[in-house]
């Protein structure tokens, strides 16, 4: 004979199935291996695809890491090539003129670790000029988006991934 549930059995269950599906479903689980024709670009190089929203680290000839990230907001995207000039983990934040001129009140110095500090877990610094950069970010639904000033937002545990394999110097090609 069956045995019958419990309304405690069906609960727990239900409990048990949700807990499987937000494990399953949780945002951030945007890095993958994937297949990269473009011989273009050497091992070690960043590719940003603006409009797709992903960057590429090329692993291997035809082989790139695959992250989803945060983009310009309109006007605020650009295109071009960079180097890696900054490497920081957990950095305080200044924001810069334009930010600051677009939003007054937010604070001129944003100390490392704080909740408000929008850089994240790490800083990957891009240069000449130091104005953009890759990094983490405190607002984990921004990322996919067209959100930032032109940097390009990471969930944090994909920065830290990302920041593990770069190095000074690191090229980094952005495209529409």
């Amino acid at each position: 004979m069956a045995r019958r549930s419990s309304p405690i059995d069906l609960v727990l269950a239900a409990g048990l199935a949700l807990l499987m599906l937000l494990l399953i479903a949780r945002p951030g689980q945007a890095r993958e291996l994937v297949a990269f024709p473009d011989h273009r670009y050497h091992p070690g190089t960043i590719v940003i695809r603006t409009a797709e929203r992903k960057l590429y680290f090329i692993a291997a000839p035809g082989q790139a890491l695959r992250y989803t990230v945060a983009v310009g907001k309109a006007g605020k995207s650009w295109r071009g090539v960079k180097y890696v000039e900054e490497l920081a983990v957990e950095p305080a934040w200044s924001p810069p003129a334009s930010v600051k001129r677009d939003n007054p009140r937010i604070p001129d110095y944003i100390p490392s670790g704080a909740p408000n500090n929008p850089m994240g877990a790490r800083v990957i610094g891009l240069g000449p000029g130091g104005e953009y950069a890759i990094h983490g970010t405190n607002n984990p639904r921004s990322v996919g988006t067209a959100a930032s000033y032109g940097c390009f937002r990471m969930y944090n545990h994909d920065v830290i991934d990302l920041y593990a394999r770069v190095r000074m110097g690191t090229p980094v090609v952005v495209l529409p």
